[in-house]
């Protein structure tokens, strides 16, 4: 076995998820919701399963489903996408190897912020690449020209950003973004936005795409999610975005990876993307309203939060809460003693970890929140003890 898998663990979601299902306790780790997603899309999805070919669909994606995505970010992003620059892609995270696949070189050096979503590393070591990281601190995450600066070499061909960040639940200002932008030309650097959260936002925040600043249509691939759009994360329907002689070099590489997509999801996103702006929207505002819940309800048991700007997670800050255990040892204490699932955030981290964070998902139904919230009393009160 390739020494990078032999060494590998199970994903610290997979791992969380396992000991919560084994021990019946409430999953606020993985993320993922407690909904079915819009009607219309689930039934357009049968639909075409029974009436529509389930033969192999064009490598690249469905016409339709390119114009839809093309279409979809023009009204909502001001961005101004032909349906060729579109790859479908079976979900973000096949999105993101063919991505490194594509361009990284042996020896090129991609630039990553911690913390950052754990299939970036192994993705870019087995692509030949090497991971150079830019490490971002709570409460606010913000990248700064002197981070970036200290990052960068001569090797350096990419930079990776997720954004809105998942671990943390930020969102880049404009600022950052046209920061990241300036750095990207200067180095002469192709960007990898994994912007499968551009929709989860809150507090009346809007997603901007890198792909969208000066200099930045040429040398960015965008990439998104309908899993995350409709909250039907089992789907895994996603798909990359660039300029066209990008996009050729994206599309050799994914037609060596699952070379398509289930025709009948495609079908279905195509027709959500056109349908179903009102329920995206009104679901992120559900997300929001879970979101002050948990954390109105952490406040009252003297836990301190840290902000939640977009995505589905709210995150405990144990040193300003007053407590001296480290992440790992807190989510094992919430899932022994309150049967509840979390995250400690220093598993997003390759070096030098931040390790005074715990996330937990908020995307639950309010009676799932509450009964959390009752467990969690209870890991405050063994800390008590």
């Amino acid at each position: 076995m390739n020494p990078l898998y032999a060494r590998m663990g199970t994903t610290i979601f997979e791992a969380m998820s396992a000991r919560a299902r084994a021990s019946g306790a409430i999953n606020l780790g993985q993320g993922f919701a407690d909904g079915t997603g819009p009607a219309p899309v689930l039934e357009a999805a049968a639909r075409a399963l029974l009436e529509r070919s389930n033969q192999y669909p064009p490598m690249a994606g469905l016409p339709e489903l390119r114009q839809a995505v093309a279409d979809h970010y023009a009204r909502h992003q001001g961005l101004n996408l032909a349906p060729d620059e579109v790859i479908v892609t079976s979900g973000a995270t096949e999105a993101l190897a063919a991505s490194l696949l594509a361009l990284i070189e042996p020896g090129d050096e991609v630039l990553c912020f911690q913390p950052l979503y754990d299939a970036y590393v192994p993705l870019i070591l087995r692509a030949g690449g090497v991971p150079r990281f830019v490490r971002l601190e709570p409460p606010h995450w913000r990248v700064t020209r002197d981070a970036l600066d200290a990052a960068v070499t001569t090797k350096t061909r990419l930079l990776l950003l997720n954004n809105p960040l998942n671990p943390a639940a930020s969102m880049a200002s404009a600022e950052e973004l046209a920061l990241l932008a300036d750095f990207c030309v200067a180095h002469d650097l192709t960007a990898i936005c994994d912007e499968v959260w551009e929709h989860v936002t809150f507090d009346g925040a809007r997603h901007l795409p890198l792909i969208g600043f000066p200099g930045m249509r040429e040398r960015t691939v965008k990439i998104g999610s309908a899993g995350k759009i409709f909250a039907l994360t089992g789907w895994k329907v996603g798909w990359m975005c660039a300029a066209p002689e990008l996009a050729r070099g994206l599309g050799k590489a994914h037609q060596f990876l699952t070379f398509t997509t289930p025709p009948n999801l495609q079908w279905a996103v195509a027709e959500g993307l056109v349908t179903q702006d009102g329920w995206v929207a009104e679901t992120a505002a559900g997300f929001q309203s879970s979101r002050d819940r948990l954390a109105a309800g952490l406040h009252e048991l003297g836990f301190a939060t840290l902000p939640s700007a977009a995505t589905y997670f709210l995150s405990i800050d144990l040193a300003a809460s007053g407590i001296g255990l480290g992440d790992v040892a807190f989510c094992d204490l919430l899932l022994e003693e309150a049967g509840v699932a979390a995250i400690p955030v220093s598993a997003f981290y390759a070096e030098d970890p931040v390790a005074r964070v715990v996330r937990l998902c908020f995307a639950k139904q309010d009676a799932t929140l509450d009964t959390a919230l009752e467990r969690i009393a209870a890991a405050r009160a063994a800390l008590a003890r």
